[in-house]
């Protein structure tokens, strides 16, 4: 997956989402709560990354109005 390394491909794999088809069923936001989740090191670069693969962008092509709102769609802590 594009914008992915291995350590967020192995933190994907350990909450199930292991393809690309994964990750758009589940969607950005979601996928980057689950791994948050089991992963308290997991940054918003991740959820960054994670939409960059999901629209096969770069991540540094999402503007700020992108970024606020997948924090948006983020579970309040």
């Amino acid at each position: 997956m594009r914008n992915i390394g291995p350590k967020s491909r192995q933190w994907l794999w350990q909450v199930g989402i292991r393809t690309l088809a994964d990750l758009r069923e589940v969607g950005a936001p979601a996928a980057f709560a689950m791994v948050k989740s089991m992963e308290p090191r997991a940054t918003l670069n991740l959820l960054w990354g994670l939409e960059g693969a999901v629209r096969d962008c770069d991540w540094r092509a999402l503007s700020d109005a992108d970024k606020a709102a997948l924090k948006a769609q983020l579970p309040l802590a």
